[in-house]
C-alpha cells in the first residue's frame, strides 16, 4: 500500500525524517556558495554552482514533503502537538515557495562573479524560516513523539479520542459501563482511544474479542493506542515496552510497572467498558 510505503513500514524507518536532510543540506550548501561568491569572486562558477544547489534542494524539499504529509494527516485532530506541525507544514510550504522565488530571480545572473543582493536576502531568509521549521520539526519529535514508531505498526492508528462519560449509564453499585459507539467497527488489531471522565483509555481488537488498558505507557506516557501489537502484547511506539493487553502485566521493560486495565461486556448489543463511577478508574 502506498501510504504504508510512504510511512517507511516497508524499511521499519519513517522516510520523512531520512529525507529532510537533504534540501536542509543542500539550501545551506547555496548559502554557503553564495557568501564564498562575495568572497572569492574570482572563483568561477560559484553563482551557478549556488543556483544549482538551491534548485535540487527545491526538488529533494517536495519530494520530502510527500511523506512529510502522509505524517500529518495521522496525526489525530485532538493531539495537543497538531497546531506545532500545522505551524511547521506552513512553514515548509513558505521555504519552498520563497527558494523558488529565489530561483527565478537569479536565473538571469548565472554567469556573475558574486550573487547579487536580492537573491541573497530571499537566502537568508529562506534558511532562517528553515531553521525555525526544524526546530518545530524536533519539537514534534522529541516533545510530542510524533511518529515515532509509527513505522511499526500495521493497522491505522485513532483519528481522534472519544469523549464519554460513566454518568446516565448502567450501572451495578459503583460501577459503570460505559457503552463505546464506535467499537463494533474495529478491525482486527485495531485500536480506539476513549476518554472517560478523565481517564484515557484504549480499546483494541484481537482475536475477536475486546480489550481495555490505561492510554499512556507507564515508562514515558507514550501512547498505547498507536503502538502495534505481538500476540497479546502491546508495544509501546516510544521504547518499546510491552505489556499483556488481558491483565495489563509488563512483559518487556524498559517499564516496570503494569497498566490499568479494564473489564470488557457486551451489553444489551453494545461493547462497554466497565469502570468505577465518578473516578475513571478500572475495576
Amino acid at each position: 500500500m502506498l501510504k504504508d510505503f510512504l510511512e517507511g513500514k516497508p524499511l521499519r524507518h519513517p522516510l520523512h525524517p531520512m529525507l529532510v536532510h537533504f534540501p536542509i543540506g543542500l539550501f545551506l550548501l547555496s548559502l554557503l556558495l553564495d557568501l564564498a561568491s562575495l568572497a572569492f569572486p574570482s572563483v568561477p562558477d560559484l553563482v551557478r554552482d549556488s543556483f544549482y544547489a538551491m534548485l535540487l534542494g527545491v526538488i529533494t524539499a517536495l519530494i520530502a514533503a510527500v511523506p512529510g504529509f502522509v505524517d500529518y494527516t495521522d496525526i489525530r485532530s485532538d493531539h495537543p502537538a497538531k497546531p506545532t506541525a500545522t505551524a511547521h507544514l506552513t512553514l515548509n510550504l513558505i521555504v519552498v515557495a520563497l527558494y523558488g522565488i529565489n530561483l527565478g530571480v537569479r536565473s538571469s545572473s548565472l554567469v556573475d562573479p558574486k550573487i547579487q543582493t536580492a537573491p541573497l536576502i530571499l537566502s537568508l531568509v529562506g534558511v532562517a524560516l528553515l531553521s525555525v521549521s526544524g526546530y518545530l520539526g524536533g519539537r514534534l519529535v522529541y516533545d510530542d513523539g510524533i511518529s515515532v514508531g509509527r513505522h511499526k505498526r500495521r493497522t491505522p492508528t485513532p483519528e481522534s479520542t472519544l469523549h464519554l462519560s460513566a454518568t446516565n449509564v448502567a450501572n451495578d453499585g459503583d460501577l459503570a459501563f460505559v457503552p463505546i459507539p464506535e467499537a463494533d467497527r474495529l478491525g482486527e488489531r485495531e485500536t480506539l482511544r476513549v476518554e472517560i471522565d478523565g481517564q484515557v483509555i484504549t480499546i483494541a481488537k484481537i482475536d475477536k474479542n475486546f480489550y481495555a488498558f490505561q492510554e499512556f505507557c507507564t515508562h514515558r506516557y507514550g501512547p498505547l493506542s498507536e503502538g502495534g501489537f505481538q500476540g497479546f502484547d502491546v508495544q509501546c511506539p516510544w521504547h518499546n515496552s510491552c505489556f499483556d493487553v488481558r491483565t495489563g502485566k509488563v512483559t518487556q521493560g524498559p517499564a516496570k510497572v503494569d497498566l490499568k486495565s479494564f473489564k470488557v461486556e457486551t451489553r444489551d448489543g453494545k461493547i462497554c467498558v466497565c469502570v468505577q463511577r465518578g473516578t475513571g478508574e478500572s475495576t
